[in-house]
């Protein structure tokens, strides 16, 4: 059973950074890419954030978050992470690690498998 588990959201002020982790297990299909989604308040789409592609060869970044947001992926322990530094107002939302098979990351295209969202809460 593939389980995406994202432990490290929280209420933090503007610009402060928060680190946040997803734990990936039971994933059977290889290789795969591993990408950050979030879904902010009022808003019924997720968009992607940032992926990681297998190996670390690749990584993507949303224009919004380039520059503050840095992932990264420790294949031995099957984590996944996400560095948000100098946080935003408009950060706030549910994040999400997703796992998707392939070579590259294809955010547009579904995902294979989700985690069930960690709230990420930037307020002064």
């Amino acid at each position: 059973q593939v389980r995406l588990v994202e432990p490290g959201g929280g209420l933090v002020q503007p610009g402060s950074s928060l680190r946040l982790s997803c734990a990936v297990s039971g994933i059977t299909y290889s290789p795969y890419n591993i990408a950050w989604f979030r879904q902010a308040p009022g808003k019924e789409e997720r968009e992607g954030v940032s992926c990681i592609t297998t190996n670390d060869v690749a990584t993507y970044y949303q224009d919004s978050v380039k520059g503050r947001f840095a992932i990264s992926r420790d294949n031995a322990k099957n984590m996944v992470y996400l560095q948000m530094n100098s946080l935003k107002y408009e950060d706030t939302a549910v994040y999400y690690c997703a796992a998707q098979y392939g070579h590259s990351c294809r955010l547009g295209d579904a995902m294979d498998n989700w985690g069930q969202g960690t709230q990420v809460t930037v307020s002064s």
